[in-house]
Parts: structure tokens; C-alpha cells; sequence
């Protein structure tokens, strides 16, 4: 089976002129993903088989890191969350110069600073161990590893730690959202847990590409979105007669997932570029993105119902599930905190009056 990233079909963001309407136009290529995708396996198998279609690794390119994890979101957004931790794992191992991980483990990247839950880190017997409680562990119970961002004498350490260890005690209380159903996100208790160290203290946070990372939850967002106008747009044009408020939503819909493509293209030129951002810089980038991107979302969101009808919400379970799941994937984003944020690094940047 070819992948993905060895077709000639054209990108969702590389090429934003391409129609929207059936991404990968390759039938072949979309019936073999919509497999990987919406079959019956776990997900840390689904994880690592959509890995290797995709052809990621942790060195690919951040264009075709947002393609994919967009395409797959398109189809479900659920299997894009999970899988676009696994992504962002190997590119933390990747950067900080250590060996790939074994081809059949699955990763989470745990990072939520929740107040009174603070995971530590220590020496016992000679070894490197973290103790206490992360929140938002997704998948915790399944995965095999995950990097769990700890603190070190007040400085922030990456650190990697098998979940299967005796010493891991994931949070298995019901997970009761409709949106994510597939994600459960509790708690996860470490207790002297061995763990081993990421980069130097506070690298985590500190890499330009901590904003890459940010954008590519954003390529999910737009990726869940796109997958709703799909179908929104199918039963438009199925429709026997001519709608003129079909017609304007659709119009209204071009336009918006155009412009939220071009914004994606335009900043995975920059990242894959051979500009060399700072932190701040790359960042900056990012909020900007983010911000369009999520805003974007939301509106398509909305137009794809008023497009698609009651039916497709009550009788389609695919545009149900992806329209709750896309709901709680944008509730994650930090809103007008930061766009705040924005505006503050903007005001650094301006001159002097």
C-alpha cells in the first residue's frame, strides 16, 4: 500500500486552489486512509499504522505533518487527536538527538499545568524518577510512552516514561463527554515512575518549535471543519432543485476554507523555510495562525450545519460525531487569552512614539 506522502495528489494546504470538495481527489488514496482510519482497531495500533501511511517521521516536514493530521481529522477528528501526540513525540525525541522509538510504540506528550497537580523529579537508587500528578492525560491507558512535562528545582524537563511501568497509575473514572468519547482525558498518578530526560531544562518550551506544534493542533481543527463541509456540501449538491441560500453558504464556505488554507500554506512555508526563528518569533507566527484558524473553524462549523440541515445532525451520525468532537477540540484552544497575547508581543514590537 503507497502512502500518502508518496502520491502526487494534491496537498490541502500546498495547493489551495485544488477543489475542497474530495481531498485526496486520488479515490484509491482516500479509500485506503477512510480504512486505516474508521476500522476497529485500537488506537495505539491505529496510531502506529496511520504513522507509517502518512509516511512521519519525526524529522518530517512541518507541511506534510499539517496535511496529513488535516486529512485524517477530515475523516474523524477523534483519530486525529490521537494521533497527532504521537506526531509531536517524535519530533521532541528527533530534535533533542536521541533514536527513534521502537516502530510499535504509541506516544502521548502529557504538558497541562493544572494548579495543585505538579509532577516532580528525582534520584532514587541512581536513577531518574518523577513523582505526582499530571491532568489531561489522554489515551493514558492504552499508549505505550509518554514525554510528561515535569519540574526540576522550579525549570521545566521533558521527561520519558513508559506507561506500562507498575508504577503509572492512570485515572480510569467513566469519561463522560459526547465529543472525544474516544479520548478519555483523566489524570495520571506517578509514583517514583523511571523516567528518562528530554533536552536541557526548560528546552521544551524554549524550541521555535514548540510553535510548530501549536499550528499542527490548529491543521486538526481546520481538518475537522474541512471534513463537515464535505459533507455539508454532498448533500447540497445532491439536492434535486436549486437553493439560493444553499448556493450562499456554499460561497460563504469556499471562501472561508480557502483563506484558512492559504494561511496554512503560508506558514508552513515558514516553518520548513530557511528562516531561523526565535522562540518569540515562531510563536508570534503561531498565535496568528491559531487565532485565524480557530475563528475560521467556528464559522465553518456553523455554515456546514445551516448548509447540511437538522437531518444531517439528528440522522447522520459521522456529521454528528465530527461536529460534537470538533466542538470540545476548539474548547481547548486559550481564545481571547491568546489574542491578548498577540497584542502584547505586537506592542514589544512596535516603535517608539
Amino acid at each position: 500500500m503507497s502512502s500518502i506522502s508518496d502520491s502526487a495528489d494534491p496537498g490541502v494546504f500546498s495547493t489551495p486552489l485544488t477543489p475542497w470538495f474530495e481531498l485526496p481527489r486520488d479515490p484509491t488514496q482516500r479509500e485506503a486512509l477512510t480504512q486505516l482510519v474508521t476500522d476497529d482497531t485500537p488506537p495505539p495500533r491505529k496510531i502506529t499504522s496511520l504513522h507509517h501511511h502518512l509516511g512521519l517521521t519525526g524529522t518530517s516536514s512541518q507541511l506534510d505533518q499539517w496535511q496529513g493530521l488535516a486529512m485524517v481529522a477530515s475523516i474523524d477528528v477523534a483519530v486525529a487527536r490521537m494521533l497527532e501526540p504521537h506526531i509531536d513525540a517524535l519530533g521532541i525525541i528527533a530534535e533533542a538527538g536521541l533514536d527513534a522509538p521502537a516502530d510499535h510504540s504509541s506516544w502521548g506528550v502529557y504538558a497541562a499545568e493544572v494548579p495543585g497537580k505538579v509532577v516532580t523529579v528525582a534520584e532514587a537508587n541512581g536513577s531518574t524518577v518523577i513523582t505526582g500528578e499530571k491532568a489531561w492525560c489522554s489515551l493514558a491507558s492504552e499508549l505505550s510512552h509518554a514525554i510528561v512535562i515535569s519540574h526540576d528545582n522550579g525549570r521545566g524537563r521533558a521527561m520519558a516514561v513508559s506507561l506500562t511501568d507498575p508504577r503509572v497509575h492512570p485515572d480510569r473514572t467513566a469519561w463522560p463527554s459526547i465529543g472525544l468519547r474516544e479520548i478519555p482525558s483523566g489524570s495520571v498518578t506517578f509514583d517514583h515512575a523511571p523516567a528518562e530526560m528530554i533536552g536541557p531544562p526548560d528546552w521544551y518550551l524554549d524550541r521555535p518549535s514548540f510553535a510548530w506544534g501549536g499550528i499542527r493542533v490548529a491543521a486538526c481543527w481546520f481538518g475537522g471543519a474541512l471534513g463537515l463541509a464535505q459533507n455539508a456540501a454532498r448533500r447540497h449538491f445532491a439536492r434535486p432543485g436549486p437553493s439560493p441560500m444553499g448556493d450562499l453558504n456554499m460561497g460563504r464556505l469556499d471562501a472561508e476554507i480557502f483563506a484558512t488554507r492559504a494561511v496554512l500554506a503560508q506558514a508552513a512555508e515558514a516553518a520548513d523555510g530557511d528562516k531561523q526563528f526565535s522562540r518569540d518569533e515562531a510563536w508570534s507566527l503561531a498565535l496568528r495562525v491559531r487565532n485565524i484558524v480557530y475563528r475560521s473553524a467556528q464559522r465553518i462549523q456553523l455554515l456546514c450545519r445551516e448548509l447540511a440541515g437538522p437531518a444531517a445532525l439528528t440522522g447522520d451520525r459521522a456529521f454528528a460525531k465530527a461536529d460534537a468532537d470538533l466542538t470540545v477540540y476548539l474548547s481547548q484552544h486559550h481564545g481571547a487569552r491568546d489574542e491578548a497575547s498577540l497584542g502584547e508581543e505586537l506592542a514589544k514590537e512596535a516603535p517608539p512614539r
